[in-house]
């Protein structure tokens, strides 16, 4: 593995572990595509720090399981501003 592409799945790790941000966030704030952070951290990361990898997939287990709700949220929001 290239050192640059270590050096950035550790970067992602660990700035998902401090934000708890979802891939997407993480994306945009990284330069990168979603896929990207994605194998970053569910390939790359277990490579480089199994403990790290370890907390990073829990925090994106967490998000998985509340994506419904923020959706949902976003659109009773939009529809709201639309009617007022």
């Amino acid at each position: 593995m290239q050192d640059h592409i270590r050096r950035r799945a550790l970067e992602i790790g660990n700035y998902i572990l401090e934000s708890s941000s979802t891939v997407r966030q993480t994306a945009e704030v990284f330069g990168v595509s979603k896929s990207t952070v994605h194998k970053d951290v569910t390939e790359r990361l277990p490579q480089i720090n199994k403990q790290l990898s370890s907390q990073v997939k829990h925090i994106l287990e967490s998000n998985k399981a509340e994506r419904h709700i923020r959706g949902g949220e976003a659109t009773r929001r939009k529809y709201k501003q639309s009617t007022q």
